[in-house]
């Protein structure tokens, strides 16, 4: 018969190897208030001005030379023009393709609507899951019927006639 003393040893030992998990990028909530590394951007490297009697007029929150452009920076790297990157700015190649992707109209703030109604089905999917055992995974948990079986639609999409790329064998 374990004592009290045994017991408590058991719990603490099983809520100290529950707490060990590793979520990775399946961790759906935020991990807490502090800063979004992904938001700090280096700055280019200070350069002196070559005439320093034709300084330009100080311009409190604008736009600072050595201030990087992440958008513009992805755009020449992937072989476009940096012009693209100005609101309203597309090149003549790039008009057919944005008439095309907006066809149907193009809903203004999608990317705000579709954060608010994803966080409403997390915390509907959520309401029964709080209490848990053991660790889960709360990714799948919540998106479990929207996802697809990849090998059914791979198969599906080939008797259709689409090509598409080998894949790995099923996990048993």
């Amino acid at each position: 018969m374990l004592r009290p003393l045994g017991i408590t040893i058991m719990l603490v030992a099983a809520v100290s190897v529950a707490g060990c998990s590793n979520k990775g990028l399946r961790l759906i909530q935020a991990p807490g208030p502090g800063p979004d590394e992904f938001l700090i951007l280096p700055v280019k490297p200070l350069t002196a001005p070559t005439d320093y009697s034709n300084l330009p007029k100080p311009n409190p929150g604008g736009e600072n030379l050595v201030d990087l452009n992440p958008t513009a920076d992805a755009v020449v790297a992937l072989g476009g023009r940096a012009e693209a990157t100005e609101p309203g700015g597309v090149p003549a190649a790039d008009s057919a393709l944005v008439t095309a992707a907006s066809r149907h109209g193009v809903e203004p703030g999608v990317r705000e609507t579709l954060a608010e109604a994803d966080a409403k089905f997390r915390k509907r999917q959520s309401r029964m899951t709080r209490i848990r055992l053991a660790p889960v995974d709360r990714y799948e948990q919540a998106y479990r019927r929207q996802s697809l079986d990849p090998f059914p639609e791979t198969e599906r999409y080939r008797r259709a006639g689409a090509g598409t790329p080998s894949a790995p064998p099923p996990k048993r």
